[in-house]
């Protein structure tokens, strides 16, 4: 063996001896410490309660540890006391919350609850109302609607119904009732709008509206018996006078249809005849002025003339007829007017 080798193996032993001595020393100085701590943890204390009377005293042995292990209970005792009374109190603030909030929601279903009634209310309203005017225009309501009315939803059966649940939920049961009848009424109101749309046209070719069309007119004279304004005795006025105290407004056709005459009368002064369907016609007397010329069509609302003041006339107003075949009729019959202008 080389000095080298034997020079490196004393070395190796000089370290793992010195490791060694060292580890022990280490355990030992440990040792001694966990003594020495365990020693002032075991020591002994006397703990005296000296009363200011003349009672005994007392007193009592204890050592470090449990002191200590007793002081640090006592501080876990209260921490965990102030801990959880903080969430009561947190816990309660949140239960107060809740309570207002409860009350705030049973208003808020109160309120919805008198909304729901005045909803039923206004249903009843609308199935009167639809029911006569189904009636009015010949459309048979469903009959099955009332014989089976839990499935389809029938209001009357709604309305008379007394056994369903209480509560909330019956203002949930009602509305679906409700839904359910207002979905069964969009078949009868389609019909309803198909009708109209289909007689669309009868409506324009009746003269229906106003033929004048400021709407500051008065009807200077109704149909019917009236003294004459220029020889004082009565007669029979066959039409309207409208009168808007000045010349020039427009004048309106009545209806659709074809003009017939436009002319010149001695008593009508410039006139306008115009034949409608169904046998009608309108005379439009005292003209100023003509926007249509004769064979010419008109539609419902067209400007045919203006007023004016020609012929037998005391002053500007529109001379209005309606004839149906040979008879005169009053026009206030099939127009909306106010005699109260």
């Amino acid at each position: 063996m080389s000095k080298t080798q034997k020079a490196l193996k004393k070395f190796e032993k000089q370290v793992a001896s010195n490791v060694s001595h060292g580890f022990g020393a280490f355990t030992h100085k440990v040792g001694r410490f966990f003594v020495r701590i365990f020693k002032v943890f075991d020591s002994k204390l006397t703990i005296m309660i000296v009363p200011h009377s003349q009672s005994k005293v007392i007193n009592f042995q204890t050592n470090v540890f449990a002191l200590l292990l007793g002081v640090l209970v006592t501080i876990g005792v209260l921490a965990s006391f102030f801990y959880y009374n903080r969430r009561s109190i947190s816990a309660n603030m949140e239960i107060s919350s809740l309570v207002e909030q409860n009350r705030a929601t049973l208003a808020s279903l109160d309120e919805l609850r008198d909304e729901n009634a005045n909803l039923f209310q206004a249903a009843k309203r609308f199935q009167s109302s639809l029911s006569q005017s189904l009636s009015l225009l010949g459309i048979d309501q469903v009959k099955n609607n009332s014989e089976t009315s839990a499935s389809n939803g029938d209001l009357s059966a709604l309305f008379s119904s007394t056994e369903v649940t209480q509560g909330s939920l019956k203002e949930v049961a009602d509305v679906k009732e409700l839904t359910s009848y207002l979905e069964d009424a969009v078949k009868p109101i389609e019909q309803i709008g198909k009708m109209l749309k289909t007689q669309q046209n009868l409506f324009t070719e009746i003269p229906s509206i106003c033929p004048v069309k400021n709407p500051n007119y008065h009807i200077s004279m109704a149909f019917g018996p009236n003294i004459h304004p220029l020889n004082g005795n009565w007669y029979i006025h066959k039409g309207l006078d409208f009168s808007t105290w000045r010349s020039g407004d427009a004048v309106l056709a009545t209806a659709s249809g074809q003009v017939v005459t436009v002319g010149f009368d001695n008593s009508f002064g410039n006139y306008i005849i115009i034949k409608h369907n169904h046998g009608m016609y309108t005379r439009y007397a005292h003209l100023n002025s003509f926007r249509v010329k004769k064979g010419e069509t008109v539609s419902q609302g067209q400007t045919i003339g203006t007023i004016g003041n020609t012929g037998v006339s005391t002053g500007p107003h529109l001379h209005y007829e309606v004839h149906i075949g040979s008879d005169v009729v009053d026009p206030a019959k099939y127009i909306n007017i106010n005699f109260s202008k």
